[in-house]
């Protein structure tokens, strides 16, 4: 049997494979006319510009009404979720304040923000914020300082007195600064600096700032500017006790006229000092007075360490809720032996209690 054999295949026969010229003309003629014919583009004018542009937005409008459609849903979704939980928010934060009376950090945070009220004196309204900033003080000292706790049956009734006063406390200021109003008092920032600055010289709340913010943080919860607004607010209420009560002060600038007159400090002292412990003694405080003293005011410390000798005497001190006239007995080592007269101012309440009969509080928080 023969073996086939791969042959080469010979020039002649792939010459019989490739067409004639005649072929070749009819397969391009043929290629031709299978081509697409190109679209004929539309010229534009002046008079089409308007025909073709509206032709356009025609074609694109099927896509923008979904599209529009869509997020004017998504813009009303949205809306209505914001609403509903604003009003959830309102409603719990209502409940909260109201019926739960809550005193939490958060609801202390919120009454920040938005004022809602405890109660309306006269046209103005006092704030959750002024009740709770008066009561998360007291609750903060009573826990940190003297172990309380006001989740016992003891705690709650402690509690619900410092509610109570606290209130009140709230209330109070909002009459002390209308009587202000009518009277023209009023409390500078540089006041308040000065009576801190005055308190801190003598070494009352710390050395240092550190420790100046340390002392308000721990005692009461306080920043620097929780201390001012207090600060502030007590300041007010010293200056308008000590404008309407002029009697007061016309006794005090009557003693002071008979001691520049000569006459006897111990005497007067019997006669007019309100301070029952130290009538009897001529007046002597019983111990001795440095720059760091508490048992005697900022005001009258100040005042006597500026007396030249022995035997001066001040004028008129006012230290807040009482006038002072003092006298320096004697100095040792930088320490004093002193005595003063003292004048107390009438209580707040005398003052307040024909607004609080004019005009009488509506209360909308009920303890």
């Amino acid at each position: 049997m023969k073996k086939k054999q791969n042959k080469k295949p010979a020039i002649s026969d792939i010459a019989k494979k490739i067409p004639s010229t005649q072929q070749l003309k009819q397969l391009a003629s043929k290629s031709d006319t299978t081509k697409s014919t190109p679209q004929t583009v539309p010229r534009i004018t002046n008079e089409s510009i308007a025909e073709h542009r509206e032709a356009v937005l025609g074609r694109a409008r099927k896509y923008i009404y979904p599209l529009k459609h869509s997020r004017h849903r998504i813009v009303k979704i949205s809306v209505a979720i914001f609403v509903i939980a604003l009003v959830a928010f309102f409603v719990g934060t209502t409940l909260a304040l109201y019926k739960f009376q809550n005193t939490s950090s958060f609801t202390y945070a919120v009454t920040k923000i938005i004022p809602f009220p405890v109660a309306k004196v006269n046209h103005s309204y006092v704030s959750y914020e002024d009740y709770l900033f008066e009561l998360r003080h007291y609750m903060h000292y009573y826990e940190s300082q003297q172990g309380s706790n006001f989740a016992t049956t003891d705690g709650q009734r402690q509690l619900d007195r410092f509610k109570h006063s606290s209130l009140e406390a709230a209330v109070n200021h909002a009459y002390v600064k209308q009587l202000a109003k009518q009277h023209g008092v009023s409390v500078s920032s540089a006041e308040v600096d000065q009576q801190i600055a005055l308190v801190r010289a003598q070494n009352r709340l710390g050395s240092s700032d550190r420790v100046f913010r340390s002392v308000l943080r721990e005692f009461w919860g306080w920043s620097v500017r929780d201390f001012k607004r207090e600060l502030r607010s007590e300041l007010l209420e010293q200056k308008v006790i000590a404008k309407l009560d002029t009697s007061t002060n016309a006794e005090a600038q009557e003693v002071l006229a008979k001691l520049k007159a000569g006459g006897d400090f111990e005497a007067l002292a019997a006669q007019y000092s309100d301070d029952t412990a130290t009538k009897d003694k001529g007046g002597a405080y019983g111990f001795v007075i440095d720059q760091n003293s508490r048992d005697v005011s900022p005001q009258a410390v100040e005042a006597l360490y500026g007396l030249q000798k022995t035997g001066d005497i001040t004028d008129v001190i006012n230290s807040g809720y009482y006038l002072e006239i003092d006298k320096l007995l004697g100095e040792k080592d930088g320490k004093l032996r002193a005595a003063h007269i003292t004048f107390n101012f009438k209580d707040v309440n005398v003052y307040l209690r024909p607004a609080k009969q004019q005009h009488p509080a509506t209360y909308y928080l009920h303890l």
